[in-house]
């Protein structure tokens, strides 16, 4: 079973190529929920989303900002919002594969039958940086300095649970080494801290280490998405040291619960046409952001082989809600 679908405007034109025109229509303005604050990727999303699907839903769509409980206070307007169709949600892959398993997580619904999964919509690239204050400059370099001392190197995250904490823990498991874990309240002064030299590296959203990127604060030195981005072409993948390693931390649009077919088939085909517009395309790509597009059965997979993966992970971590 296909769990996603990377795709380029020729590729997904092809694929459009069969569908039927959109009939089916809503009433009224529309509204996408984001439960991320304004500024940040997940805020950035939504409103380009919003502005690309107006002509596939036929209604203007607005964006409506309810922060807080790491994006559930939104999800969980959504799940009691009615099933016309007017009201859709951004949910992030934490919320739907990491929180449902963290040990000690009590979440106000049941994602698994409160949404109603409408289409994964964009990927953030995962890439490892280091502070430029360490020596080496390569993954061999990395896992051979971190077996000769363990413990001693240091990853940063955004928090205990986070995907950056996943991901350091996934690269600890598949190469075999021990790194101390660093958490901190926010990707912010994870990476100042890294920058001022306090702690060494990060696994973690390639858009919140552009702007130390640049002048030379942090090193990039691996990508763990499935492909580079085109910001970074020449930059080596994960994979190619670490064959499976792979971290999607990626958005996808949710319905309230009972939303009918013919509604989230609507949704679904609007956003389709949205991600392949050559403006979405290059707004994405200038965000840090690859297109991820599928069907509402490929994300419900999606989910559910995310799940599993980071289910193990946090076992064999033991980890546990903060």
């Amino acid at each position: 079973m296909q769990r996603r679908t990377f795709v380029g405007a020729a590729a997904a034109f092809g694929t459009l190529a069969g569908f039927p025109a959109l009939a089916q229509k809503i009433s009224g303005d529309a509204r996408i929920l984001c439960g991320f604050p304004p500024g940040g990727t997940a805020d950035l999303l939504c409103r380009i989303l919003a502005e690309a699907t107006k002509s596939g839903i036929g209604q203007n769509v607005i964006v409506e900002t309810k922060t807080g409980a790491s994006g559930f206070i939104a999800n969980e307007t959504v799940a009691n919002s009615p099933p016309d169709g007017r009201t859709v949600g951004l949910a992030a892959m934490a919320a739907m594969c990491v929180s449902p398993v963290m040990p000690g997580q009590k979440l106000p619904i049941n994602v698994d039958t409160d949404l109603t999964p409408i289409a994964n919509v964009a990927g953030v690239y995962n890439m490892l940086v280091l502070g430029k204050h360490v020596k080496f400059r390569t993954v061999p370099e990395l896992i051979a300095e971190a077996k000769a001392n363990p413990g001693k190197l240091t990853y940063a995250s955004a928090g205990n649970g986070t995907s950056q904490h996943l991901a350091g823990e996934l690269f600890k498991k598949m190469a075999g080494v021990n790194l101390l874990h660093v958490p901190y309240r926010g990707g912010a002064p994870a990476i100042q801290d890294i920058v001022a030299g306090n702690c060494d590296m990060m696994f973690g959203n390639m858009p919140e280490f552009l702007g130390q990127i640049g002048p030379g604060n942090l090193i990039p030195i691996a990508f763990g998405s499935p492909r580079p981005s085109p910001m970074f072409p020449n930059l080596p993948l994960m994979s190619s040291f670490l064959p499976g390693y792979e971290v999607v931390n990626w958005f996808a649009i949710f319905g309230p619960r009972g939303l009918p077919a013919d509604l989230t088939d609507l949704w679904n085909k609007a956003l389709r046409a949205a991600v392949i517009k050559p403006e979405v395309q290059k707004r994405f790509l200038d965000s840090g952001m690859d297109t991820v597009i599928g069907s509402p059965a490929e994300l419900k997979a999606t989910i559910v082989a995310d799940r599993k993966k980071w289910a193990e992970v946090i076992k064999e971590a033991g980890m546990r809600a903060d």
